[in-house]
């Protein structure tokens, strides 16, 4: 979310924004999306008319079940003004059976060892920003980037233009006493912190960096040596047009800084504002805005790459050297107004993008809203090449007292599949498959009514993640929602099972891990699931193959092994001529590993 009180960089002049268009045809790696159609929200949708209320709003889900809702603590809303920016709800990080959760006014921590009754842990008031959140160890990472931010975590705020009190960047939390957290370090950047990603290089276990992006206006210079609000044109070590990395020595966290500025945005010629200049794409196009920040980047560490949002282009950054990443492409949308958020699927061969059209604080789910604009946009990716696919959009209608557009999520383990649970603010929570990126469909949903039927007023979900079997959403207004999938026609009950067969101990969203499924009999029934559903497997086989399985998980020892080593022959053999071979190969590679457990 881009809040009231962020200011945007100053604009280029005509005369650069024509050379950098200019560098920019020359430069892209990918074409535009071609048109596409998608219907207009559904005005007859249970989500579309629900009735309002903070506390007692309506609700409404498809294969979804609220089983828990719990309201922030005291201190954490304001009665009077529900959805007030200086106490919203913002991300959520994850460890063990604890849920950090971010705020525009601090951290609350919950204990879910009971998904269906959190327990309030601990709070951390410290305003200064929508307060980001991840976690690595017993360090807690908090992202601020108002003006307002103190270095003692004051709520009074900063009334100087100039001022050793205030704080913009990213506090680094002891909570090792989670009664007692303790500030070890506070590293000031020059547009503060809107969010930050930890990335962990696999080669080195010693050190942990952060990529801080700012997304506000600069700092002064005498408030922060080095830093400067002037254009590139005028000062080529200016502070737009770049992130900053933090390198944090895990043995002495107190001694974390700023390594390096990279220039992710320049051209091969070195042009620094090399990318998107501004500016609508053509005639019936959104105005995007300059690409000198990024709202978010997502690192998955195991595969060298990361993505960012990056205000007007999506990019992929190679990071194999962490402290120094290198653009490798971007793209270009002319249907998107502010790229905010991404995600890989688990193996790194599609990317979603998310678009926050109108900021999140505006309603753009009407009917009457473009199907295009705000929403999902998906791309395959070959080595460094990205090819545009399909979009999503929620297909229902919202009112105009309800802010909505598309926001944060993380993929759902279900094997064979590319499960996506994200948050549309007030437009809910919304679960869909893009496994086939031109074609995704939703499968599952909640929502609430708006908290106001009269007046437009910040609420919804935030977030919306899977963690370790259950789905957990940051209500921006309400407090922290616990949901649980329903097995339908749409995902089985051993799709469901084998989802929480993958359990984490840690989970922050920008920091992707690979999904590694065990060897057990739910992931394999998944895999026959799926086959039966599409079509993989002729329908005597895959009975044939269900009563194998019955029978060999009825079993144990050697005969167990016995009937599984069998079984995976089988497969072998129909992986040949099968309609579905990669799920039959899945299949027979679990029913190997399930073999090998029984040696």
């Amino acid at each position: 979310m881009r809040s009231a009180r962020t200011i945007p960089a100053s604009c280029f002049s005509s005369c650069l924004r024509g050379l950098v268009l200019a560098a920019l045809a020359l430069t892209l790696v990918a074409p535009l999306l071609p048109a596409q159609q998608l219907p207009p929200a559904d005005p007859n949708d249970p989500r579309a008319r629900l009735r309002a209320g903070w506390w007692d709003a309506a609700q409404t889900a498809r294969n979804l079940e609220l089983v828990a809702a719990v309201r922030p603590p005291e201190g954490f809303y304001d009665p009077q003004r529900p959805g007030s920016f200086a106490f919203a709800n913002s991300d959520l990080a994850f460890r063990g059976t604890l849920v950090f959760q971010g705020s525009f006014h601090g951290v609350q921590v919950w204990d879910v060892a009971d998904p269906k009754s959190p327990k309030l842990v601990s709070t951390i008031a410290c305003a200064g920003g929508q307060g980001d959140v991840s976690i690595h160890g017993n360090l807690l990472f908090m992202s601020v980037e108002e003006t307002r931010g103190r270095v003692d975590c004051g709520a009074q705020g900063v009334q100087d233009t100039v001022s050793a009190e205030r704080f913009r960047g990213v506090r680094i939390f002891d909570v090792s006493d989670l009664r007692n957290p303790k500030v070890v370090t506070q590293v000031q950047t020059c547009r503060g912190s809107h969010t930050h990603t930890l990335v962990s290089d696999p080669r080195d276990s010693q050190n942990l960096y952060v990529y801080v992006s700012g997304t506000s206006v600069v700092r002064s210079e005498n408030e922060l040596a080095g830093c400067s609000r002037r254009g590139p044109q005028e000062d080529p070590n200016t502070s737009l047009f770049r992130i900053e990395v933090i390198r944090v020595p895990l043995d002495a966290p107190q001694n974390a800084r700023v390594v390096s500025a990279p220039r992710i945005f320049a051209n091969a010629e070195g042009n620094i504002a090399g990318l998107w200049p501004g500016g609508a794409h053509g005639e019936g196009t959104q105005r995007t805005a300059t690409t000198n920040q990024c709202h978010d980047i997502t690192a998955y560490p195991e595969i060298g790459l990361a993505a960012g949002a990056c205000s007007g282009n999506g990019i992929l950054l190679d990071i194999r050297d962490p402290a120094n990443p290198k653009r490798v492409a971007e793209v270009l949308d002319p249907n998107f107004a502010y790229w905010h958020s991404a995600t890989f699927n688990n193996d790194g061969s599609t990317i979603l993008f998310t678009d926050e059209w109108g900021g999140g604080t505006s309603p753009r789910c009407r009917a009457s809203d473009n199907p295009l604009w705000g929403a999902n946009a998906y791309y395959t990716r070959s080595g460094n090449t990205l090819k545009p696919a399909g979009f999503f959009k929620l297909p229902a209608a919202q009112t105009a007292t309800e802010n909505c557009v598309a926001h944060n999520g993380s993929l759902i383990p279900v094997p064979g599949r590319d499960i996506f649970v994200q948050a549309w603010y007030q437009g809910g929570i919304s679960v869909t498959d893009f496994t086939d990126p031109m074609n995704v469909r939703e499968i599952a949903y909640f929502d609430r009514g708006p908290v106001d039927s009269t007046r437009l007023t910040l609420a919804g979900s935030w977030s919306a993640y899977w963690y370790n079997g259950m789905i957990y959403s940051s209500e921006i207004a309400r407090g922290l929602d616990v949901l649980a999938l329903v097995p339908s026609g749409e995902l089985t009950q051993n799709e469901i099972d084998a989802a929480k067969s993958v359990q984490w101990d840690v989970f922050n969203p920008q920091e992707q891990r690979r999904i590694v499924w065990p060897a057990n009999f739910a992931v394999a029934r998944a895999y026959h699931d799926q086959l039966w559903r599409f079509g993989g497997l002729p329908v005597d086989r895959l009975t044939a193959v269900q009563t194998a399985l019955a029978a060999a998980e009825s079993a144990s020892g050697a005969q167990r092994r016995q009937q599984l080593d069998a079984l995976a022959r089988d497969l072998d053999r129909d992986a040949r001529t099968a309609k579905d071979a990669k799920r039959v190969r899945a299949l027979s590679e679990t029913v190997k590993g399930l073999a090998r457990a029984a040696r």
